[in-house]
């Protein structure tokens, strides 16, 4: 008897904690910045660091805390960084010395015959853009890559190679200004 006392006892604890927890949950909930919401949308989605940080997300919350300024994204070139000053009103700043030209949609392609499957572009790759096991031969996802050569560094025998893409309506994937996802100033 004692048992399904302890056992009853433990579950209505079990159960008002619950509630609490879960009215708490809805009282308290934090909400997004939509200002980074935004500044996320407008960025390429290439999760490279060629920027400084280690991917869009946290570059779009330093663009919107003030730390970081709107020209350092050299996937998205002077496209993203007008985009991003019409967005935050702010004028348009040429671009970093380092990210000044425009850039070229690329992908990488992996050399099959000379690939030895050690894994390590997959372990690189930010987007999960390549395809293949340990010892086997691996493979780009020419849809997924998103261009940013974070793979080629680690391969061990140099068969990731730089291929540039056309440009074409289902191939770019960076917004024009005319995509701006911003809600028009008043």
């Amino acid at each position: 008897m004692s048992i399904l006392i302890a056992v009853v006892t433990l579950s209505v604890i079990a159960a008002l904690f619950g509630l609490l927890l879960g009215y708490a949950s809805i009282k308290f909930r934090v909400e997004g910045d939509p200002v980074v919401e935004k500044i996320d949308a407008l960025l390429p989605q290439t999760q490279c660091g060629q920027c400084s940080f280690p991917g869009c997300r946290p570059y779009a919350e330093a663009i919107a805390s003030g730390e970081a300024p709107i020209n350092l994204c050299p996937p998205g070139g002077e496209t993203t960084m007008l985009a991003l000053a019409d967005l935050l009103g702010v004028e348009p700043v040429a671009l970093d010395d380092e990210h000044d030209t425009e850039p070229t949609k690329t992908v990488v392609v992996i050399d099959e015959q000379t690939c030895i499957g050690c894994t390590l572009c997959i372990q690189a790759c930010p987007v999960d853009a390549i395809l293949g096991a340990a010892k086997q031969m691996h493979t780009v996802i020419a849809d997924e890559c998103t261009g940013c050569n974070l793979c080629i560094p680690p391969c061990p025998v140099d068969c990731i190679h730089i291929t540039p893409v056309k440009v074409e309506p289902d191939t770019w994937r960076w917004p024009l200004p005319e995509q701006n996802f911003a809600a028009p100033r008043a």
